[in-house]
């Protein structure tokens, strides 16, 4: 299981929110005038990452990036159906751009200075980092970790950070947060690492723990774009309409609709 497959994956081919849902592989990808003349967006989402991108009790796509995939739909085509959501694992999100498969991805992707190497990104629309999630009631900041045991994804950033800000506590390598909750469930560990993002889906689906006010990163995400000069206009287009949802308060409203901090 991958880090954040967690959840059930939505049909290979189906209806979501009256939108057509394309998991296979197809050329799509366009510049901002060719989007407008086709009448649609191909965008790259996730569907098992609550509350990011995820398949709801209705088996419908929900979360905060399907929102504002969907408002980018409204901001073009006035239209919240004008859109095809394309599901992707972690290790696909990038490789759908490149490969033009969709038109940009909103799938929990940090900007990084690798990734900045092969896509181009938007202005940032949340920032993530690495937090703590506990059910031990006696844990309450990250002092009180500093002789606990930590589960965390072996290999993932997360641990360098934790390993420098805790360095006396005991770090557990896990190899999906599925292990992690195992482990928290039976009291081998004190509290899970991760993401802001992971975590907070966590609290929404196992309210018995909960987030430490700590986190230990910055970790702006943001929207996906293939390089190249003829994408800059989508690109512009959509850097404007982040920064007005930011002005009037909408992307700040949908965070904390999903249970994001």
């Amino acid at each position: 299981m991958s880090a954040h497959d967690m959840r059930l994956p939505i049909s290979i081919f189906g209806m979501v929110l009256g939108v057509q849902v394309l998991a296979a592989p197809v050329a799509f990808s366009a510049d901002l005038a060719a989007i407008e003349e086709r009448g649609y967006l191909v965008v790259a989402v996730k569907d098992n990452w609550r509350p990011l991108g995820f398949v709801d009790d209705t088996g419908e796509l929900a979360g905060l990036e399907i929102d504002i995939a969907t408002r980018l739909a409204v901001e073009l085509f006035d239209d919240a159906t004008a859109i095809q959501f394309v599901p992707v694992s972690n290790l696909d999100r990038l490789s759908a751009v490149l490969n033009d498969e969709v038109d940009l991805a909103i799938a929990g992707l940090a900007i990084t200075p690798m990734r900045q190497r092969v896509v181009n990104f938007s202005t940032p629309y949340y920032l993530d980092g690495t937090a703590f999630l506990t059910r031990d009631p006696a844990i309450r900041t990250l002092q009180d970790l500093e002789l606990g045991t930590i589960a965390l994804i072996a290999g993932s950033e997360a641990v360098t950070h934790v390993n420098y800000t805790l360095p006396t506590a005991t770090l557990v390598g896990i190899d999906s947060y599925q292990q992690g909750y195992m482990m928290a469930e039976a009291g081998q560990v004190d509290a899970i690492a991760a993401d802001l993002t992971v975590l907070s889906g966590w609290v929404q689906e196992y309210p018995s723990y909960r987030l430490l006010p700590s986190v230990l990163t910055a970790e702006p995400l943001a929207i996906a774009f293939p390089k190249g000069n003829q994408y800059m206009d989508l690109q512009r287009f959509v850097n404007g309409a982040i920064g007005q949802w930011h002005a009037d308060g909408w992307l700040e409203e949908r965070a904390t609709y999903w249970g994001l901090p």
